[in-house]
């Protein structure tokens, strides 16, 4: 799948998730040049921390595959993962992680899944004012 599709699908999501005063994170998972699921936060709608992008997308992804071995897929997300998303992306069996913004402070976990930072400015600065908006 082409990068610039890619990003742009990020984009509509992270959008979304600012319309809705969600923290703006997005996933996409791929299997095969084909998006088979997608996610951004819904932990304030949901009122469920566990509402994140990334595991919204594979839940998604599980769901159209009928399968929860997501082997051959890729995640892509705007967002560095947290603990827990890593956790649950491990457990998936997703073989590649790209995202393009870094957290601060966040130790790479010992596993077999290629991480991969790809820095996309426009998804950083859009986390950045987010949080400069709800501060002041």
């Amino acid at each position: 799948m082409n990068e610039n599709k890619i990003y742009s699908e990020l984009e509509k999501l992270i959008n979304k998730a600012i319309k809705k005063n969600e923290v703006p994170v997005a996933a996409l998972i791929i299997e095969n040049n084909k998006i088979i699921g997608k996610g951004y936060n819904k932990v304030e709608k949901n009122n469920n921390f566990m509402c994140h992008a990334e595991i919204l997308a594979i839940n998604n992804a599980i769901k159209y595959k009928k399968n929860w071995r997501l082997d051959n897929c890729i995640l892509y997300t705007t967002l560095e993962p947290c603990p827990m998303c890593k956790e649950i992306i491990k457990k998936s069996r997703i073989k590649k992680v790209i995202y393009f913004s870094k957290q601060k402070n966040m130790n790479q976990s010992n596993s077999k899944i290629e991480y991969l930072y790809n820095e996309k400015s426009f998804f950083s600065k859009t986390l950045t004012t987010f949080f400069q908006n709800i501060r002041n």
